[in-house]
């Protein structure tokens, strides 16, 4: 059901940048924000062809904790569709997640509690779809590091087109203009950019300009420089 290239990018390695952690008691535990897996089934999948639907949502538990908080518990089952290119195909996955809701009145606590369990529902099903939605984070035989990486600029330094020459396919780049490969274009790595390649360019520059891509009409190649897609 999905294109070549889609697989390949749903079976990289999860960047170590996207993964959060938070202390649960003595367990240190890592996860990915639910507007991360968002945007990534909309880079990877494309905009419109994926959905959700809430199948459940009951309230499990209320109680007052020590803090005279009100403490609600909510558990949703939420079922993911996800559609091949052209919608004639597609695939449904369903998975129950669980969310906590502590706050000083009862609307809030409901609010949170409610919107928890469907987000941790959500990502679940998500999981199913390998690595690029968190699936590597429930093996505890590995070892997930949240810290992003540290970026380094050269003062007065310009990416330009000009700069050299080793061209190389990108894995990142394949995940991050996955919109790109799915019109059959392909981004490089040229020096200090990412460049497109691919047929029928011309009749796809409007998809290029909306990743950010400028023209170079002196060596007529689009381009983007690192830098920049680092920054965004």
């Amino acid at each position: 059901m999905f294109i070549d290239k889609q697989i390949q990018v749903l079976k990289y390695d999860i960047e170590p940048s996207r993964i959060k952690s938070r202390s649960k008691g003595n367990i240190n535990l890592s996860y990915l924000e639910g507007f991360d897996l968002i945007e990534t089934a909309n880079k990877i999948f494309g905009h419109g062809n994926w959905s959700y639907t809430i199948t459940s949502l009951e309230q499990v538990s209320q109680e007052t904790n020590a803090n005279q908080n009100i403490v609600i518990c909510y558990k949703a089952l939420v079922k993911l569709s996800v559609y091949s290119l052209d919608h004639s195909k597609h695939i449904s996955k369903e998975d129950v997640g669980f969310g906590t809701g502590i706050a000083k009145t009862l609307a809030d606590a409901h609010e949170g509690g409610a919107k928890e369990a469907v987000t941790d529902a959500l990502k679940r099903s998500m999981r199913s779809f390998g690595n690029q939605f968190g699936n590597s984070l429930y093996d505890k035989s590995r070892n997930h590091q949240a810290q992003s990486q540290a970026t380094t600029q050269i003062p007065n330094s310009q990416p330009t087109p000009s700069q050299p020459q080793r061209q190389q396919p990108s894995p990142q780049a394949q995940y991050e203009f996955i919109s790109l490969y799915n019109l059959g274009l392909q981004v490089l790595e040229q020096g200090n950019n990412f460049v497109v390649v691919g047929e029928d360019i011309f009749n796809k520059k409007d998809s290029i300009k909306a990743c950010g891509f400028r023209w170079d009409a002196s060596r007529k190649v689009w381009y983007l420089p690192k830098q920049t897609q680092e920054a965004a």
